[in-house]
């Protein structure tokens, strides 16, 4: 049963009995991960579970634990008799290599095996890379051969690496005569911001991925005609890359509670939810499918709901909002090296962050709770400012020592949200109606979801918002890429921003996913590596261990 397990994995055929679901349904990787076949969505014949969505205040470098406090709730509602399953994300290797090292939540509450989900894992990532790139290399052969109607300097499609590689973000290819292929401007996006990931996390079936694929926009003809990615020839190898990437992997947590790990964008680049299957199995066989949005809630949150909830016709039970007393330090103007001192006045002052995206969270109409996610060093005096704010707001609130103490840890969460998901469904608000122009749209996320005092479009982004409407995208929900660092534009400005201008200076189409991505700032698809990334400290030991990857 799982819940409490202390003594190493379980055969992943025990924890897919947990869930209801037969062995004939599992395709085993090893003993501890399987993907699981899409006919188990329909075989459980049990009511469809509630979805509880866990997102987070802004990011700093003192970490916030959303990842892990999804997995502790996941295992103390177990520990309270409700049958749950976590529905996540899986790690791309660039911040695994990069800034941030692994992926898998820590201490009490992680999913495993960590080592293996954090890198290779099923390969799902390498088939997305696959199939991106068999599409930029075909796209490349028919310009060589000169028997499609394409103009090399409007060709969107990128190539994409699952590696943060600075050098990628603007090339050229194609040098070295005639015979190398048509020399043009090009770069990399990392796999997690390619649309093909977008389309795999969206995609309800098979046949729905291939619909995706055909209708990717790679790019315009001589005329100004669009390019759709059916015209290539190459959409159904595409898509039999992808046939086992598309289904979703199942692994277990550090207490055996059952852990749908499928798909990985980035919240600040892309939409920042994991795969709607992986969500659809989850609640088809729990009570409660507990989930997460990348980053903070004004991008992740914000994403699942007018994105991934709308496309998907979703419908969260509750939110779960995760705050530490070292971020609030953070927001309240403390230092990184002193986030671990007493400093009531610090977190009072850093509650303005908590509070804006409690404001966003309610434009949805979802009951809300705060999960103070609990470190050593917190005072009680800190701690209590919190729950007073919380109060103060009528919102629920609790201490959760998801690190240390895992499931046990956190049933006093479990048993609030069960309680806040307990009173009646009401469709979710979306935040704007898909009628509005693009425009329009980008200025309610930008003052509903950042504070932004206004929105500046730069004529390059406002050209192709134009040409996005002439070719019938107008009507396409909007995926904000804007960084991660700050509810504004600009990664310096900690807390609650107030009357800042919002520059978006790009947009791209992404049909086959079914959005349009607003870039903002200085936001880049391809992130570079720090001065002393983490792969410096990875390593394998005599035993053929992996070691130095936390």
């Amino acid at each position: 049963m799982a819940g409490t397990n202390g003594g190493g994995l379980r055969p992943i055929v025990d924890v897919a009995r947990d869930l209801d679901i037969a062995p004939e349904f599992l395709e085993p990787y090893g003993r501890d991960q399987a993907k699981v076949h899409l006919d188990a969505l329909t075989a459980s014949g049990r009511p469809a579970g509630k979805l509880i969505l866990v997102s987070a205040i802004t990011p700093t470098p003192a970490g916030e634990g959303k990842t892990t406090t999804s997995i502790g709730l996941a295992q103390g509602m177990w520990r309270i008799g409700r049958r749950a399953a976590l529905a996540l994300r899986q790690p791309s290797m660039g911040p695994v290599f990069g800034r941030k090292g692994g992926a898998t939540g820590g201490g009490l509450s992680k999913v495993e095996p960590s080592n293996k989900i954090n890198l290779q894992f099923t390969g799902d990532f390498h088939a997305i890379t696959a199939a991106n790139n068999l599409l930029s290399a075909a796209i490349d052969n028919r310009l060589y051969f000169r028997d499609l109607d394409l103009d090399p300097t409007r060709i969107l499609w990128k190539r994409a690496l699952d590696m943060n590689d600075r050098s990628l973000r603007k090339i050229v290819i194609g040098l070295g005569g005639h015979s190398q292929g048509v020399p043009r401007e090009s770069g990399f996006d990392i796999t997690a911001a390619s649309e093909v990931m977008a389309i795999l996390c969206l995609s309800e079936s098979l046949a729905d991925l291939r619909q995706r694929i055909d209708r990717i926009l790679v790019g315009f003809g001589g005329d100004g005609s669009s390019v759709l990615a059916g015209r290539l020839g190459v959409t159904g190898a595409m898509t039999a890359i992808l046939k086992e990437a598309i289904l979703p992997n199942l692994v277990q947590t550090t207490e055996s509670t059952p852990a749908f790990v499928h798909g990985g964008p980035f919240a600040n680049i892309a939409h920042g939810c994991n795969s709607v299957l992986a969500t659809r199995m989850a609640l088809a066989s729990a009570d409660y499918a507990v989930t997460e949005a990348g980053f903070a809630f004004d991008l992740g949150g914000e994403k699942f709901f007018d994105l991934k909830c709308r496309s998907a016709g979703l419908n969260p039970a509750a939110v779960v909002i995760v705050a530490t007393i070292r971020a609030l330090k953070m927001h309240g103007g403390v230092a990184l090296s002193e986030i671990t001192k007493p400093d009531p006045a610090a977190v009072e002052r850093g509650l303005v962050n908590l509070a804006a995206h409690l404001d966003s969270a309610a434009n949805f109409g979802k009951p809300t709770l705060v999960a103070i996610n609990q470190f050593a060093a917190d005072t009680p005096e800190e701690l209590e400012l919190v729950h007073a704010f919380c109060k103060s707001r009528n919102v629920p609130c609790s201490t959760a020592n998801v690190f240390g103490k895992g499931g046990a840890g956190t049933t006093d969460l479990a048993e609030k949200v069960v309680a806040a998901a307990s009173v009646p469904e009401t469709p979710f608000q979306a935040l704007y109606p898909l009628d509005w122009p693009a425009e329009r749209k980008i200025e309610r996320i930008a003052k509903a979801m950042y504070g932004a005092a206004g929105v500046v479009i730069q004529q390059a982004a406002e050209q192709k918002l134009r040409k996005a409407t002439q070719l019938g995208y107008g009507q396409l929900p909007i995926c904000m890429a804007k960084t991660q660092d700050s509810l504004s534009d600009n990664p310096k400005l900690r807390g609650r921003p107030q009357g800042f201008t919002l520059n978006v200076r790009d947009v791209e189409i992404a049909a086959g996913a079914g959005f349009l991505v607003a870039l903002t700032g200085e936001i880049m698809r391809m992130p570079g590596l720090p001065l002393r990334p983490a792969a410096e400290r990875i390593d394998v030991d005599a035993e053929g261990n992996i070691i130095g990857l936390t």
